[in-house]
Formats: C-alpha cells, structure tokens, sequence
C-alpha cells in the first residue's frame, strides 16, 4: 500500500488550492480514506474523509463549506479542493487510509494505518 501526495504550494489569503494523493496497492472505493495535516508544534488533526461504505465524505468543523473531498478512482486518486485558505491552514497535509475491514471513515488520524509522506501548504500574503 502507497500513498503520494502532491500539489501543495505557497497561496494567498482566501487563495484556492487543490492536493492530491495517488494510491497504489489498493483501490480506493474498498478502503476508507482521508485528509490529515499537522502545522508546527501542534497535533495532526483530521479535516476530511470519505467512506467505502457509501463514498459519503465527512469535514472538520473548521473547514465545511471550504474544503471538499472527492475520489476519481480511475485514476486511483483522493483530491482535496481547498478554497477560501487562511494562514492557520498552514500546515503539512497527510493522506491515510484504513485498514480494509474497516469501511467507515474518521478523523481521528490513530484509527489509520498507511500514509504518505505529505506535501506542505503555506497560506501567507
């Protein structure tokens, strides 16, 4: 199981930003999967993550309604569109994926057993 992501930048304030995080070993409908980052001195937190029960994704509070979560699984891909960026997103985004018989996704980031290597977004004027 791999997972890279890629397509983090430095951007504006209230910039548009769009992470992706290509998988291999597995597809992704069977596994649930999702968006995670860690800015400095502070804990990974979870912002989103979608199901392989019934592909329904699920936000952080700080982030419904700017982020979106989706899958293309042709191209075995989890993409996080993120608009209306502000500095405290700054941080190191993750992808990770659960472990198969689990379906359900969380964002607790200890319920997941793979992840890539991340790519770091820096939101500054």
């Amino acid at each position: 199981v791999q997972l890279v992501e890629s397509g983090g930048d430095v951007v504006q304030p209230g910039g548009s930003l769009r992470l992706s995080c290509v998988v291999a070993g597995f597809t992704l409908d069977e596994y649930a999967i999702g968006w995670f980052r860690q800015a400095p001195g502070k804990e990974r937190e979870g912002v989103a993550c979608i199901s392989a029960t019934d592909g329904s994704a699920d936000y952080a509070d700080s982030v419904t309604g700017l982020f979106t979560a989706s899958i293309d699984s042709a191209k075995s891909t989890l993409y996080l569109q993120m608009s209306g960026l502000k500095p405290d997103d700054t941080a190191k985004y993750y992808c990770g994926a659960r472990v198969p018989m689990f379906k359900q996704c969380t964002l607790f980031d200890e319920f997941y057993d793979y992840w890539g290597q991340g790519t770091q977004v820096t939101v500054s004027s």
